[in-house]
């Protein structure tokens, strides 16, 4: 953990308020009251053990938002905003690493092969809080342009057998947890060409993209006046922060300038020059036309997929 006030506050570092809560953080601008989801609070019969010997319980998306509302009401927003002046501890995934590879082999091996320059990448998740469990999932990041080169070195060790490659039953378990409103087919299909996803020792990695210090220009993510639900096609024009939270798709379209995504499923879905189809809820930024992607926790209802990737478009 850090001081607050040494490094700014950026997606996927996690946050330990004055309580003890600890919070993921989810945004960008930070500046004044930091956007994050509440994710652990100490808890006497929690089945969490810190490195430190206390104990907490993980809070699920529903009763983090109730727990907010009733204990903290004041953090209440789209997102869970604290003050900084309510921050005890920053938790950042790139300083972390060290110790978190000291007492994972696994993540040790996963550096060791991407091997990228000091504090370019991390890990995020259960394993930052010290609170992981045998059943924890792997939640790598990497900053800025290096994410790139770890995808392609993830996608090298993957084809050469160095990794193995995710089974269909993995598959289909990840399918089952995102519940997209695409079909396996379509959902494997996609995902397969990502190379943001990997498998070592039996358990399952995420490769988790987010800005460098020097790109973290804020990008809005308070609601826009809401314009109704549709469905367009486009073509992406722009897709070099795909990967990022939200995903960010520039299109050619006579009225939507941008597609956003808010759930991971939808992250690195196109590529650039490719035709794609999208149904959300447009909404109105300044002189802007966005269609966003992920208004809800399901997302029910709202998609992307890459038509040229289908054969469609």
């Amino acid at each position: 953990m850090i001081p607050v006030r040494r490094r700014p506050i950026r997606l996927r570092d996690f946050i330990e308020d004055t309580d003890g809560w600890l919070y993921a953080v989810s945004a960008y601008d930070n500046r004044d009251r930091v956007g994050c989801l509440l994710r652990y609070v100490p808890d006497p019969a929690g089945d969490r053990l810190n490195t430190e010997g206390e104990r907490f319980r993980k809070v699920d998306f529903e009763e983090s938002y109730d727990l907010i509302r009733k204990e903290k009401p004041e953090y209440l927003d789209l997102l869970h905003r604290v003050p900084v002046t309510d921050i005890r501890n920053v938790y950042k995934p790139e300083i972390e690493i060290s110790h978190i590879t000291a007492r994972d082999h696994r993540i040790y091996t996963l550096v060791s092969l991407f091997n990228l320059p000091p504090g370019t990448i991390g890990c995020t998740g259960s394993f930052l809080c010290g609170l992981e469990t045998r059943a924890s999932d792997i939640d790598l990041v990497v900053y800025g342009r290096q994410w790139f080169h770890a995808q392609e070195l993830l996608r090298y060790a993957t084809l050469k057998g160095k990794l193995p490659a995710i089974d269909e039953e993995t598959w289909r378990k990840i399918y089952a947890k995102r519940n997209p409103e695409l079909d396996f087919g379509e959902f494997l299909l996609h995902e397969k060409r990502k190379w943001n996803r990997g498998q070592i020792g039996g358990t399952y990695f995420d490769l988790l993209y987010t800005r460098s210090y020097k790109a973290l220009h804020s990008f809005p993510s308070e609601k826009g006046e809401a314009l109704g639900t549709d469905t367009i096609e486009a073509r992406v024009i722009d897709a070099h922060l795909s990967h990022d939270n939200p995903a960010v798709y520039e299109i050619d379209h006579p009225d939507v300038s941008r597609v956003l995504s808010f759930t991971h499923t939808y992250s690195g879905q196109a590529l650039e020059g490719e035709r794609i189809e999208a149904r959300g809820v447009c909404e109105r930024h300044g002189d802007e036309i966005w269609l966003v992607v992920g208004t809800t926790r399901e997302a029910r209802g709202e998609y992307i997929r890459s038509l040229t990737l289908l054969g469609k478009g």
